[in-house]
């Protein structure tokens, strides 16, 4: 018996085979496009996703706001990119950018398809072109949830923000069977680039999870911290936290000793709503922590120097972090709020090296340009040029506070540093604060600028 000219035995055989690479596909411990789509977006809203060619794309929605979503299937073709494919994203951007709502990109493909040549060479081209017309206008998310090689690793490096999901992703240029016949090394997938070299080292990743469920809920749960354009202003949901909230352990926070490291992540947490804070780049260039929290229930994003590491000096790495996160909050209207502990840079032939001139130019530049709320509370030290960088009055911060410990000048030599009265005296600080005021004040200062676009 034929169905449409087809023999019954013939579409057994080829649903059998769908089966057995879905089945492939879990054995390797993760999701198929569809079922990350469905897991994703709210119930009900990816209904109208089409998928073929390699390819599932279509628009939904997360906790009610519209998303616009690309899932490459690794179950056809392994995901490789052909001329249709890359029709399919192209026009899935085109629709993100005209609709103002933030894309996202699911990557797990092996790579180009090689039978297209440079038609899919092409097809590349036309996405990383649509990528950077949507730079700094709707929010773009990567999530690496399998292989990314090749110029699908550009394209996904084209986001604001890459998630990835540790062993079973990885991203690189080059795939290990030319890197180890062209090099003579014996690298795995893992350790080309896995999560753990991107998290710790590139800094490519901003944040990894241990599975496709867990990077898929944290992926709803940021979302959530994002405007869906540069035409909106930092996303609003109800509190349940206090706006008067004191907090008395701050009062101790900061040793008397500057030598003596504390855990700034303690600070944040304390001041944030429901001390809920989403950090990226964990791993990476810890001397300084940056991420999303919220107060009042609007959207902020914070930048610290974290004495625990490195004593919170500025090296190289850190500068770059934070000039990123800068550009990013500057460009989706989110406050900034800075809190600085700062001694200085890190010294060395190493750092002058890799660059420190120019990537700390960058973030004087970054907060110089950014024309968001800006708060920045002095913590501790902060002394010579790395001081200015932390969202100092010169590169206009709104309001600058500090607290009974801050210690500010050229560097730590007496005769060369203020006490913070003299500061506040010279117009370099606002106000001193008590410590466990700080979520007030902080409050205060942003309610006064609010604003400003």
């Amino acid at each position: 018996m034929d169905i449409d000219g087809a023999p019954l035995a013939n579409l057994v055989t080829a649903a059998q085979l769908e089966d057995e690479k879905i089945e492939a596909q879990h054995a390797r411990g993760r999701l198929t496009a569809r079922e990350r789509i469905e897991l994703l977006c709210d119930e009900g809203s990816s209904e109208a996703f089409l998928g073929d060619k390699s390819v599932v794309t279509g628009r939904g929605t997360i906790h009610g706001r519209p998303v616009f979503v690309f899932a490459k299937d690794q179950t056809i073709f392994s995901g490789a990119l052909s001329p249709a494919h890359a029709e399919k994203i192209v026009a899935l951007q085109k629709q993100a950018i005209t609709a103002r709502a933030p894309l996202i990109g699911l990557f797990d493909s092996d790579g180009m398809s090689l039978q297209d040549g440079m038609a899919a060479l092409a097809g590349y081209g036309e996405i990383i072109t649509h990528y950077v017309e949507a730079s700094g206008t709707i929010p773009q998310i990567s999530v690496i949830m399998g292989p990314c090689i090749g110029a699908d690793a550009f394209a996904a490096n084209m986001a604001d923000v890459i998630f990835m999901v540790a062993e079973t992703s990885a991203l690189c240029v080059t795939g290990p069977e030319i890197a180890n016949r062209l090099t003579g090394e014996d690298l795995t997938l893992q350790a080309l680039g896995g999560s753990t070299l991107h998290m710790e080292t590139s800094g490519l990743a901003d944040a990894a999870f241990d599975d496709d469920i867990a990077a898929l809920s944290q992926l709803r749960r940021f979302i959530d911290f994002l405007p869906s354009s540069n035409l909106d202003h930092a996303l609003e949901r109800p509190s349940f936290d206090r706006s008067d909230r004191i907090e008395p352990s701050l009062d101790t926070l900061v040793p008397i000793e500057a030598a003596t490291p504390y855990d700034v992540k303690e600070l944040i947490l304390k001041i944030a709503d429901e001390g809920d804070f989403f950090e990226l780049q964990e791993a990476y260039a810890a001397n300084l922590v940056v991420g999303f929290a919220r107060l009042e229930g609007r959207t902020i994003g914070v930048i610290s120097n974290q004495p625990l590491v490195l004593g919170g000096v500025l090296d190289r790495d850190a500068a770059q972090k934070a000039a990123r996160f800068v550009r990013f909050c500057g460009s989706f209207n989110i406050p900034l709020v800075t809190l600085v502990d700062v001694p200085g840079f890190l010294p060395g032939l190493a750092q002058e090296e890799a660059g420190i001139a120019q990537e700390g130019a960058k973030l004087l530049s970054a907060y110089a340009k950014a024309r968001v709320p800006k708060v920045t509370v002095i913590l501790g030290q902060a002394y010579g040029a790395a001081s200015v960088m932390m969202g100092s009055k010169q590169l206009g911060a709104n309001t600058v506070l500090a607290w009974p410990s801050a210690r500010i000048g050229l560097m730590k030599t007496e005769g060369a540093s203020l006490s913070v009265e003299e500061a506040r005296a010279k117009g370099l600080v606002d106000a001193i604060i008590e410590p466990s005021r700080t979520r007030i004040h902080i409050l205060a200062a942003l309610s006064a600028s609010r604003d400003k676009t």
